[in-house]
């Protein structure tokens, strides 16, 4: 219990200072969104004050010193009002945030969950076999996988199986005369835009589980226990799921925490390439157009969620290795 208190604690101070570098960040950034509005009607002549004041009210710029623009964040974050987005002016923030959300979350989400688990299990055979073709293969396709970077494996995979073959869509979520609702029909043609996007995620990230796990999992079955185990003639699956893998796989556990909490933000690269309506692509529209309250409510949920999966994977360290709570 003590040591359940002791990481909430952690928890609470380190959402403190995520949240107050979230509002510092963006106000580091040059220059602000109305410049760009000002700038083009520049070129029709010199912007008076008044009419640059205009735009700033009408964007909704934060104004008075920095300490009240602070405190009415800290309201904004408690009621989860952010107030109104600059490039999809003037559709609230929270709107967008909730209509993109769910694309992420069973694109990216399911993905994130399948690629850990698959990778994980072949990671413990491949280091169970050690030595054999089943410890070669997966480690030499594993790394292989590894090398390429997201953007790049779905610039290929967009080319060689939408535009050649023509077997899957190119871009969006959804046909462009569907409707969304929960029809299985709908649900079909969601998954069938998904597919290339989701196989982009998956073989990109399978790689690092299967050598993550399998390079732990080989220094685990070199321990006295494992071998003691074995001594005692218990079944190979025994030895290698309840005594090697339970302890090879906290490492893991660590990255799936940090995977599982990104995954509210989607994969940036994945979804710019697909043009997948999803957070990532979302932020990339707030950042390249300087939205403030975008980037805020996308960058605090990313962050709120990293800290909270880390904070259950560090629970659960507690219950799997005893020796994490002294």
């Amino acid at each position: 219990m003590r040591y359940a208190l002791r990481k909430l604690g952690l928890l609470l101070l380190t959402l403190w200072a995520a949240v107050t570098m979230n509002f510092v960040l963006p106000r580091l950034m040059p220059g602000s969104p109305a410049d760009a509005a000002i700038a083009r009607l520049a070129q029709n002549g010199p912007v008076s004050p008044a009419v640059q004041r205009a735009i700033e009210v009408q964007l909704g710029l934060p104004d008075g010193s920095l300490w009240d623009q602070y405190v009415s964040y800290l309201h904004s974050v408690v009621t989860l009002d952010f107030g109104v987005s600059y490039t999809f002016f003037p559709m609230k923030v929270s709107d967008l945030v909730a209509n993109a959300l769910p694309w992420t979350l069973i694109m990216v989400g399911m993905v994130t969950i399948i690629s850990f688990a698959v990778g994980t299990l072949i990671g413990i055979g491949a280091a169970w076999r050690r030595g054999t073709w089943l410890d070669s293969l997966p480690t030499m396709t594993g790394s292989f996988l590894s090398a390429f970077p997201y953007f790049w494996t779905g610039l290929l995979i967009v080319f060689f199986t939408g535009y050649v073959a023509g077997w899957f869509p190119t871009s969006g979520a959804y046909s462009a005369t569907a409707t969304p609702n929960f029809s299985l029909e709908f649900i079909g043609d969601a998954l069938y835009h998904a597919a290339l996007p989701a196989i982009t995620i998956f073989l990109t990230s399978l790689g690092g589980w299967i050598l993550g796990m399998r390079n732990t999992m080989i220094n685990t079955l070199g321990e006295d226990y494992v071998t003691f185990a074995e001594a005692n003639g218990l079944h190979g699956r025994t030895v290698a799921i309840r005594y090697a893998a339970r302890n090879a796989i906290l490492p893991n556990l660590t990255g799936f925490g940090m995977a599982l909490g990104g995954v509210v933000g989607g994969s940036l690269l994945v979804e710019q390439v697909f043009a997948y309506p999803g957070v990532g692509y979302l932020l990339y529209n707030g950042v390249t157009n300087q939205d403030f309250p975008l980037m805020q409510a996308v960058f605090l949920m990313i962050t709120v969620s990293v800290l909270v999966a880390n904070f259950l994977v560090e629970i659960l360290y507690g219950v799997l290795d005893p020796r994490t709570r002294r």
